[in-house]
């Protein structure tokens, strides 16, 4: 149980840090900086105040007018006129009651109120709007305090209206899914609630906490220094949370999350997908089969999990492809009739598998490759198969699948696994995930997560071109070319998931690098390691003079490290010193401009290296 909660809160504190909270902070961030606003009197012989709106604007959307307040402190001293100090802790706790409701009991929530599964975050988006508006409008939060006006009130109104907006924000709260996620979401969509899914989302809940209070801290910390200002941060306030719902009802937020790079994915990977953090999230589902061990056969067949860590580099033998099974529902088929992995098998098609969400913004940035090589392979023998399995309850509405298909351009058959049947014969836990089929129905690739995008076509080509397929003479590349050649997909440094190196290594064991990194034709992304090193499986440890050669697109490198010491970057004529202490974590190494380039590392002796990112 305690790996469990470790396991919890550290996915939730990952997933905080990650920019999939981006759409949420601004809103929290003024709704923290807000106090009531000023003008109330003193009421008749009850004791309490009345609050006419003041002139200045209202007091605060869901804060009625004739809440009782202080009119003075505790000593007698005037009341301090800026955020009360708890606000940030109840707007936090009202965000992660509603999306740990939602995401424990959304899908029996739906049910039993009996409303479209998406209008639940519409509400909530809508709610936004008009809590924005109302401070950003004075005429709008006047009338919207005339509706509270005959609510009886109970303690300080202002507790229940940070408490609201947290309410509100958390039904609108969309985080992407790891591992841990993933395994939430599927759990209580398949098993319903147990203690133990109760501790991991609570555990998750509280490292998710610690990041969004941070930012709800400073607001409220910024709002008590202008609080000779609160008209003016009243106001802006509302329009900022006006823009925040509009741009999350218009999937703005989408756009800008895709643009900016997944920094943290290389800690979360390793973290979540430890070898503690698969046994305790089995333990929960009572399987006795580690994750990922579907595909395993008599003949020696690799696991997926295995298939996975060997990487796009080669076709493997991954055993036989599980059948799409308990599909509620089918898009982008003739007359949405249902397929099978057997009839595709039957008609001679290479398959590739992709497992996604629409609002999970990992699996977005992958779309444009997807619908690229459908593009290019379908008429040539390729199938892709979307396997919608939903993180949330207003994802399983067919018609939003629909839509959110349509936005992106997605024209290959979708199938809606609102059961997670297929999730769980794939032994699935990861958005995206992609299994390359070959036409006699083994799995010969398997990938988690982004990236390997050159690799997994050259696959698909591989696989096409063994069936006689006349191919074009360049790869698809994504929907937009230039992208392709924008950022290097992450590169792992143990020798698990290695990818990339110009030479052999030798593993677990102290050794000698002195390869010259190669300069070669243009348009590869190479590491080439100098000095001592020993490669785990991991990650790889410094020894004296260790250094790495790092060929890559991109405008920004960085590198989880971890130990004592420093780095020094070297890029051209430039260097830079990176200052390294304590656990690992995510560092940046280089920052510059986009394109291809070549940077050298030179590492302490001690110093840990995990993973490289881009951006």
């Amino acid at each position: 149980m305690l790996t469990l909660i470790a396991v919890g809160v550290v996915a939730g504190l990952v997933t905080g840090l990650s920019p999939c909270v981006l759409p949420v902070l601004p809103g929290i961030l003024a709704a923290s900086s807000l106090a009531p606003a000023r003008g109330r009197v003193p009421a008749g012989p009850g004791g309490s105040a009345r609050a006419p709106a003041p002139a200045d604007g209202p007091a605060l959307a869901f804060e009625p007018v004739d809440a009782p307040v202080r009119t003075s402190g505790p000593d007698g001293s005037p009341p301090t006129s800026g955020p009360d100090r708890r606000r940030p802790y109840l707007i936090i706790l009202g965000l992660l009651t509603s999306f740990t409701a939602l995401t424990l009991l959304g899908t029996v929530l739906v049910t039993a109120l009996g409303i479209d599964e998406g209008w639940l975050r519409t509400a909530g988006l809508v709610a936004l709007v008009v809590v924005g508006l109302g401070l950003l409008v004075p005429a709008v939060g006047h009338r919207l305090e005339a509706l509270f006006w005959r609510i009886p009130q109970r303690g300080p109104a202002r507790d229940g209206s940070a408490f609201l907006f947290g309410i509100t924000f958390g039904v609108a709260f969309v985080p992407c899914a790891g591992p841990v996620l993933a395994a939430i979401t599927v759990l209580a969509a398949t098993q319903g609630l147990t203690a133990g899914l109760l501790v991991l989302t609570l555990s998750f809940a509280a490292g998710l906490a610690v990041p969004l209070l941070l930012i709800a801290a400073f607001g409220a910390q910024l709002g008590r220094r202008l609080s000779h200002r609160m008209p003016l941060v009243r106001r802006v306030a509302g329009a900022v949370l006006v823009a925040t719902g509009i741009a999350m009802a218009l999937g703005l937020s989408d756009a800008a999350q895709r643009a900016v790079p997944g920094y943290v994915a290389a800690v979360q990977r390793s973290v979540e997908d430890s070898d503690a953090a698969r046994a305790a999230l089995d333990s929960l589902s009572g399987d006795a089969t580690p994750a990922g061990a579907a595909g395993q056969t008599a003949n020696g067949a690799l696991s997926f999990d295995e298939c996975a860590r060997l990487g796009a580099q080669a076709l493997a033998d991954c055993g036989p492809a599980p059948e799409l099974t308990g599909i509620t529902g089918w898009l982008n088929t003739p007359g949405d009739q249902p397929i099978s992995l057997a009839d595709l098998r039957a008609d001679g098609r290479v398959v590739l598998v992709d497992f996604w969400t629409y609002s999970c913004i990992n699996c977005q940035r992958t779309l444009p490759y997807l619908t690229a090589w459908d593009a290019a392979y379908r008429d040539r023998g390729l199938t892709i198969v979307g396997v919608h399995s939903p993180e949330f309850a207003f994802e399983r509405e067919r018609g939003n699948v629909a839509q959110r298909a349509r936005d992106f351009g997605v024209e290959y058959p979708i199938a809606l696994d609102n059961d997670f049947a297929t999730w769980r014969a794939f032994d699935q836990r990861y958005w995206p995930a992609k299994y390359l089929i070959d036409r006699a129905g083994q799995v010969r690739m398997v990938h988690y997560g982004e990236g390997a995008y050159a690799e997994t076509e050259e696959l698909i080509r591989a696989l096409l071109a063994d069936g006689g397929a006349d191919l074009p003479a360049e790869p698809a590349g994504p929907g937009d070319p230039a992208a392709n050649e924008a950022q290097t997909p992450e590169t792992y440094l143990g020798y698990d998931r290695a990818r990339g190196y110009t030479h052999s290594i030798t593993r677990d064991a102290p050794a000698e690098y002195s390869a010259e990194a190669p300069f070669g034709r243009g348009g590869q992304d190479r590491v080439t390691l100098r000095g001592t090193w020993t490669v785990r499986d991991e990650r790889i440890d410094a020894g004296p003079g260790a250094g790495l050669i790092l060929d890559f697109s991109a405008a920004r490198v960085f590198l989880v490290l971890g130990g004592e010491g420093s780095v020094r970057v070297v890029e051209g004529d430039q260097t830079n010193i990176v200052e390294v202490t304590g656990a690992p974590t995510l560092y940046e190494v280089r920052s510059g401009p986009a394109g291809r380039s070549r940077i050298g590392l030179y590492l302490d002796e001690g110093l840990s290296a995990y993973a490289f990112t881009f951006g």
